[in-house]
Formats: C-alpha cells, sequence, structure tokens
C-alpha cells in the first residue's frame, strides 16, 4: 500500500493512539465504539477524530459508530503494520538488552533481528537470542537483507555518528533514544525516545514541595 499523499503529520501521529485504543477496547470485549467514546478516552473532541479518520475513508455508520474490529484492521493497514518489520539496534548496553526482552514490538508489528556494537567485550555474546555483531559489520548487513528501521540505543556522543552509519547504509526510519537531536536528510523519518523530556513537560504542573507545605501550614 502506497502512503496517502497530503496528510498532515500530525494527523498520522494520531493514529497509533487510535489504533492503540481500539485495541483496549477490543480487548474489554467493545464490538462497536463512537467518536464521542474515543473522544473522552483520548480528550479529542468527535469532530477531530472523525475528520482524522475521514483522511482515508469512510469507516463508520451514522448512529452505529465503529466497529472496533474492522477500524483496527483498517488502521493496521493504513499504518502499514498489517505485516512485521524487521528492524536492528546498534547499542548492546542495559538499553538494547531491554529492548531485545520487550514483548510488545513483535505483537505489534516489529520485530529485532541484529544487534551490533562496537565494545570487543561484548561483540560475539549472546544476548537475548541474538549475536553481538561488530556495528561495522551493519552496512553491509543492511543493504544485505533491505531493513529499512533502526533504533539507536548508544550513548549521546556516539548517536550521530551511528545515525550517518545507519542512513548511508540505508535504513530510513530512526528511533533514538539518546537525548540529542540529530541532523539527518530530510528523508529519514526520527522519532525520539527521551524520558527526561516528558518528566520535564510533567513537572511543570507539580506544585513545589515547599510552597505546598508552607501554604498548607497557613491555612491550618
Amino acid at each position: 500500500m502506497t502512503t496517502q499523499v497530503g496528510v498532515p503529520d500530525v494527523v498520522v501521529s494520531r493514529l497509533p493512539l487510535y489504533l492503540r485504543t481500539l485495541k483496549q477496547l477490543q480487548r474489554a470485549g467493545v464490538q462497536l465504539v463512537s467518536s464521542k467514546q474515543l473522544g473522552e478516552i483520548l480528550d479529542l473532541t468527535p469532530a477531530q477524530i472523525r475528520k482524522d479518520l475521514n483522511w482515508f475513508g469512510e469507516f463508520g455508520q451514522q448512529g452505529k459508530g465503529y466497529d472496533v474490529s474492522y477500524l483496527i484492521t483498517q488502521l493496521e493497514r493504513i499504518l502499514h503494520v498489517d505485516r512485521v518489520w524487521d528492524m536492528i539496534v546498534v547499542g548492546a548496553g542495559a538499553l538494547g538488552l531491554a529492548l531485545l526482552h520487550y514483548p510488545e514490538f513483535e505483537v505489534n508489528g516489529f520485530r529485532i533481528v541484529a544487534l551490533y556494537d562496537n565494545d570487543p567485550a561484548k561483540i560475539g555474546r549472546d544476548l537475548g537470542g541474538l549475536t553481538v555483531r561488530d556495528v561495522r559489520h551493519m552496512p553491509e548487513d543492511v543493504r544485505q537483507h533491505g531493513w529499512r528501521i533502526g533504533v539507536i540505543a548508544v550513548p549521546e556522543h556516539a548517536a550521530q555518528d551511528v545515525a550517518n552509519l545507519m542512513v548511508e547504509a540505508g535504513i530510513q526510519a530512526l528511533l533514538c533514544y539518546a537525548p540529542i537531536i540529530l541532523a539527518l536528510p530530510p528523508h529519514v523519518q526520527v522519532q525520539y525516545i527521551d524520558p527526561i523530556v516528558h518528566l520535564q513537560h510533567m513537572t511543570y504542573y507539580l506544585t513545589d514541595p515547599a510552597t505546598s507545605h508552607n501554604a498548607a501550614s497557613k491555612t491550618s
């Protein structure tokens, strides 16, 4: 399936949230769901949900809502996860090992097939069912197998060089766990996983403990 032309990236970014929510509803035994119900769960307006989905077709029925199973199938097709994508990980440290043991990848359309590092103490070791390979072999492996998705699980100082090596080899989509903004060609899709950014987002809304204590003391 080809990618729909002209769909705003912000719309695409919400589709996985819809898919995840629908799968949760399916596990709960829900067969039909309205845009209003989805909106309440996701804190979005029903109109926004309908507008997003209408970019790709008419999936619901007036007055009945969406068939959960059918919409799951359609979103998997739209997001191209109606198949399993092979992906590689560079970085065989604690994070890389944790990713190998993360059970949700394969059930959601992704499978780690190769693990790389530059540490001689790790190269050749079996970790999570994969033999750690020298990162110098990664470009050749990528070209040979046609892999297109890579995960960067290395420290910040090494992330840009690793990303460059991946892209030169043919990787087109990167999931980066290093706390850095990568400089890459525009055709490369990059998503960042940085828990510090999310924690700092949340702490904005938290009241300072000292302030809360003083306020409580004054009212008591």
